[in-house]
């Protein structure tokens, strides 16, 4: 799936941009062939069945070399950043080592820093001993470069090719053009990731060249950047400067459906580890510098030795292991994003949901309108608030273009580094004026200031605006998390395409008890999802009470909804 979304982005790019444009992005089909044609011209193999034999591209990595080499913006390289997760045993190694070399003697980059880095040297060095015995074996690249036990020096360009870690600070103070990357799924945090990406930064470009199996923490660095491709590649978020590009086992559709995110063991319709006729989709490379028969011998281990079944799932086939049930896919989700013209709900009866973050973090304001006569829609309207002062930090470090967003109307900025809670009280203000909030649902966590604020306003349990605390529990979450499964599934909401709600709606891990009661599980939910917690709040209040008789539990106080088990408990 994930390959043909990338040559579908590909080709779609090709028809909307074509040839040069200045400014703008472009194919230069002439650099994407010269740098396929560096390798068989100059790299040959050193071992193994293929020594002495020029380096000769497959189809598949002709398409990333002459994707990440060909595209263009402007003058420039369009891709700065490219995530490859392709299983072992591929030749990702040998590829990102002559895309090194590639950088360092055909690039015009005057002072190239090229670096093979990981967070421990001796990884670093597996790497750097491909592009080193590519040169040794090499008359022409031998009559340009001076080869050193830990450095490979391009003198008459003043640049130089080595191994670095983060071992004893050996990333600080690097200019890097070119960083290959090497087994991301085994860094145990961003650190080499983030020096390096802040080394690039006075370079034209830079090219970061990131290359791993798959793993099996999904709150791993290695995982942030698979779920950052999958998006970009889906179509999700927009980043033209980041290259995707990953193989692996297909889910069912009727499973992805369901929210999961690998193949099902006994699923006859997902992809069967143990079928051959599914192992090219994780090893492009089969038949060339992987055998069938090596992974036979894997598979056929594994299946009579369990503990080895899931090393042998993710190197061998990209999966990733550790289990996670998504909430809603993503086309379906996409299949509700109908229009909502704001100005057409003025003077509806609507339910609001307030997901409070944390001083620094999103705030989702999310208002549900209930369908009236002739309309079968539930309609939703959102507002998000992030602080300014952290918000390109937050870019930075997230990979998520908050500050589009904002610029796009679909956040509002607050100033300061703390979000301010007046804009949102101001915001809810004005809401009033235009509709008519029955109910508002809050978790209660951090809320004490706001709820003061919002009794102010004129919320209430008794009248015509009911406060609610809304728990976050099962007892709370399951049938509104249910119910709006089924809106979606049923093109029963319409969400107006709203690219924050949509991306949080993406991110959304769902918690099962045996009971089969869900909600969202915000530990295995990589990204924030405050949103969809919001929307599922309101929709919660909107499907109790929206044309319903009123709730027997109302009272004195303000009204408290799933809180210490038991919903309906009122505070006073």
């Amino acid at each position: 799936m994930w390959v043909r979304l990338a040559c579908r982005r590909h080709l779609d790019d090709l028809k909307k941009y074509g040839t040069r444009r200045s400014p703008g992005l472009w194919f230069d089909n002439k650099a994407a062939q010269a740098a396929i044609d560096f390798f068989p011209a100059f790299l040959v193999f050193y071992e193994g069945e293929f020594v002495d034999k020029p380096f000769v591209l497959q189809p598949w990595q002709q398409f990333i070399v002459g994707s990440i080499f060909g595209w263009k913006n402007g003058d420039f390289r369009r891709f700065r950043t490219a995530y490859l997760e392709i299983a072992k045993g591929n030749g990702k190694s040998p590829m990102a080592a002559g895309v090194g070399l590639y950088g360092l003697v055909a690039d015009n980059e005057k002072g190239a820093e090229i670096y093979a880095a990981a967070t421990m040297r001796e990884q670093a060095g597996i790497l750097f001993r491909d592009a080193k015995a590519y040169v040794e074996s090499s008359p022409s690249l031998q009559k340009k470069l001076h080869v050193g036990v830990a450095n490979i020096d391009y003198k008459a360009n003043n640049s130089f090719f080595r191994p670095i870690s983060s071992e004893h600070r050996g990333l600080d103070g690097k200019r890097p053009h070119f960083a290959l990357i090497d087994e991301i799924h085994e860094h145990p945090n961003a650190t080499v990731i983030e020096k390096i990406r802040a080394g690039t930064k006075g370079r034209r470009q830079a090219l970061i060249f990131e290359i791993t199996n798959a793993g099996y923490d999904r709150h791993s660095i290695c995982f942030q950047h698979h779920e950052y491709t999958e998006k970009i590649l889906k179509g999700l978020i927009e980043n033209d400067s980041w290259f995707g590009y990953m193989s692996g086992l297909d889910v069912c559709d009727k499973c992805a459906a369901e929210g999961k995110t690998i193949p099902q063991d006994g699923c006859p319709d997902c992809d069967d580890w143990t079928d051959e006729k599914v192992w090219p989709k994780a090893n492009p490379n089969l038949g060339v510098s992987i055998q069938k028969s090596y992974i036979r011998e894997q598979v056929d281990e594994a299946m009579n030795m369990p503990p080895k079944q899931n090393i042998v799932k993710r190197l061998n086939f990209c999966i990733w292991t550790e289990s996670v049930t998504r909430w809603i896919p993503f086309d379906v989700w996409n299949a509700c994003a109908f229009p909502v013209d704001p100005a057409a709900l003025k003077g509806r009866t609507c339910y609001g949901g307030l997901d409070l973050s944390s001083n620094t973090d999103l705030t989702a304001w999310v208002k549900v309108f209930p369908p009236e006569e002739g309309n079968i829609l539930y309609e939703v309207l959102c507002h998000f608030f992030l602080p300014t002062d952290n918000m390109m930090q937050r870019v930075k470090r997230d990979k998520v273009p908050y500050d589009v967003w904002a610029r796009q109307g679909f956040i509002t900025l607050t100033p300061g580094n703390l979000i301010d809670y007046k804009f949102i009280i101001e915001q809810i203000k004005k809401d009033m004026t235009d509709y008519q909030i029955a109910e508002l649902a809050f978790d209660r966590w951090g809320s004490q200031k706001i709820t003061t604020d919002l009794q102010d306003l004129g919320f209430e349990v008794e009248g015509k605006r009911t406060l609610i605390q809304f728990g976050q529990g099962f007892a709370s979450m399951s049938a509104p998390t249910k119910e709006v499964e089924k809106m979606v599934m049923g093109k029963e909401l319409a969400h107006g395409g709203d690219p924050v709600l949509s991306w949080m709606i993406s991110n959304v891990a769902i918690k099962v008890d045996p009971a089969e009661n869900k909600k969202p599980d915000k530990e295995k939910s990589t990204e924030r999802i405050d949103g969809a917690v919001a929307l599922i709040m309101a929709v919660g209040r909107a499907m109790l009470r929206g044309g319903q008789k009123k709730s027997k539990y109302e009272g004195q106080g303000i009204l408290t909804f799933g809180q210490g088990g038991q919903d309906g408990r009122r505070e006073a």
